[in-house]
């Protein structure tokens, strides 16, 4: 009897690498992915990762553990070279704004016009509620480049690092990559001056209340929050 060999799929990691711009990432940023990894106790075969915006201050933080670990730790700071709008979520098309909330990476795009891209699956169901409907808009990224109108512009150098994370998480097994995006990082003082500036608009102080118990809750467990959205267009945290 004459035994067939086994032909495996490629990997995530493998198919993304059929990308001329994913190549360049990998041979510029994967001996420095691998050694922030190792310094960090991770491993490449078990990683998983979250990650925080914030508005303000321009950064996109990246936190990462081993699938076994119980609890994320910071690993690296992104600053983001370009940010258009001001504090507050994304409510219609063509207004600019960076969204605001409780979204996920919902594709890596390796031919971007921007060079690389993640998109974010803006409009979420909270959005959909609160927006306007029929004129929310779409297609928001995280991407190269240092130019923004609704995105977080990183630049090339910085988008190529981040790429890599992100291909070694998937390849590795998550399944979806979570991404909160606030205002500002909702310390007790920002967040204070949020209230005071904003206090006429309840659009904006309920979803920052919101976005304050999941920022107090991850600053205090270490555990991505886990969110249900609500019929009114608010969220649970579980």
């Amino acid at each position: 009897m004459i035994l067939g060999s086994v032909i495996s799929s490629p990997s995530f990691r493998e198919k993304q690498m059929n990308f001329t711009r994913v190549r360049e990432a990998y041979a510029a940023k994967e001996k420095i992915v691998d050694k922030t990894l190792l310094g960090n106790s991770i491993s490449r075969d078990s990683l998983r990762i979250y990650l925080q915006a914030f508005k303000s201050e321009k950064i996109i933080e990246l936190w990462a553990k081993n699938i076994r670990d119980s609890v994320f730790i910071p690993v690296k700071e992104f600053s983001i070279c370009d940010i258009s709008g001001y504090e507050g979520p994304k409510r219609r098309y063509r207004d600019l704004q960076v969204p605001e909330g409780f979204y996920h990476i919902s594709k890596l795009n390796p031919y971007s016009r921007y060079y690389l891209s993640m998109e974010i699956n803006y409009p979420n169901s909270s959005d959909s509620i609160r927006g306007v409907h029929g004129h929310l808009g779409n297609q928001i990224y995280i991407h190269g480049s240092c130019i923004s109108s609704g995105c977080l512009a990183m630049t090339d150098d910085r988008i190529r690092e981040l790429f890599v994370y992100c291909i070694e998480a998937y390849n590795s097994g998550q399944e979806e990559i979570a991404l909160t995006i606030y205002p500002a990082r909702l310390t007790g003082d920002n967040y204070s001056g949020l209230i005071a500036d904003y206090k006429k608009d309840k659009d904006k102080l309920s979803l920052w209340a919101d976005l304050k118990k999941s920022y107090d809750q991850f600053i205090r467990t270490r555990v991505q929050p886990k969110v249900k959205f609500l019929p009114d267009g608010t969220h649970e945290l579980k």
